[in-house]
């Protein structure tokens, strides 16, 4: 029910990105909800990924056939690998053929550090289109945006407003700039991402917040060319295993 609101929200106010996965379990929901939505399928980004047991080359292709089928759609905008685990080469020759086939528009990654990038640029035909990385205020991924650029990769955020833990919406830096323009600490988190050229993906299903999210498009603050170094010192809140990341 949450996952149908929230569809319905964010179709009405304009947002027609959606980001979903395997593992999110909501596959087939998310389907309902667009089928629901009467949106045209041409004004729709969708995007699903790949979950680590699924890594290899059949695997791949079944599994896309699963969450096509799920989803009820006959082609994906963008398909990636959600985890650099598991037989990542073989998948990523899967979704090549996918590609090259034009089941789906972009093929790309997530979680994925700069040297398995690099990795699969040097040894495969095509170039990950997009990296989805934690990327926010206490991880700001300067480097690793620096590299994706360098290599024409789009570094797209997971949790941009650090999921709300180190007390993100409280911190007294972010707090005086969403004062000066009038904004709240979300719209002023996001809005810095966005003129960094990060793509964003907040999550919300609270109607209020996700209007909110969308007015930090709508209301761009001037630039905000700030580097929060009480926030960026904070602890990173990743819970992290010998490098993985989770999303």
């Amino acid at each position: 029910m949450r996952t149908k609101h929230t569809r319905r929200t964010r179709s009405r106010i304009s947002i027609h990105r959606i980001d979903t996965a395997a593992s999110y379990g909501n596959e087939e929901a998310v389907g309902n909800a667009i089928r629901k939505s009467g949106i045209d399928r041409e004004a729709l980004f969708i995007t699903t990924k790949l979950w680590v047991q699924d890594a290899g080359y059949e695997p791949t292709q079944d599994a896309f056939v699963r969450s096509l089928k799920k989803l009820g759609l006959d082609y994906l905008d963008a398909y990636l690998i959600h985890q650099p685990y598991g037989d990542v080469y073989s998948a990523w020759r899967a979704m090549e053929g996918l590609y090259k086939e034009g089941a789906v528009r972009a093929i790309g990654v997530s979680n994925f550090h700069p040297d398995r990038i690099m990795d699969l640029i040097v040894h495969n035909e095509v170039t990950p289109a997009i990296n989805q990385i934690e990327t926010h205020p206490f991880c700001q991924q300067k480097e690793t945006q620096k590299f994706l650029n360098e290599n024409k990769v789009q570094i797209e955020s997971w949790g941009p407003l650090a999921e709300g833990k180190n007390n993100l919406f409280h911190n007294d830096s972010l707090k005086v700039i969403a004062e000066k323009y009038n904004k709240s600490v979300a719209q002023v988190v996001l809005c810095w991402l966005m003129q960094r050229g990060v793509v964003v993906i907040p999550k919300s299903v609270n109607k209020g917040r996700i209007i909110e999210n969308f007015n930090s498009i709508a209301h761009a603050i001037p630039s905000l060319n700030w580097a929060n170094k009480k926030a960026h010192k904070t602890r990173r809140i990743a819970s992290t295993t010998k490098g993985q990341l989770h999303s």
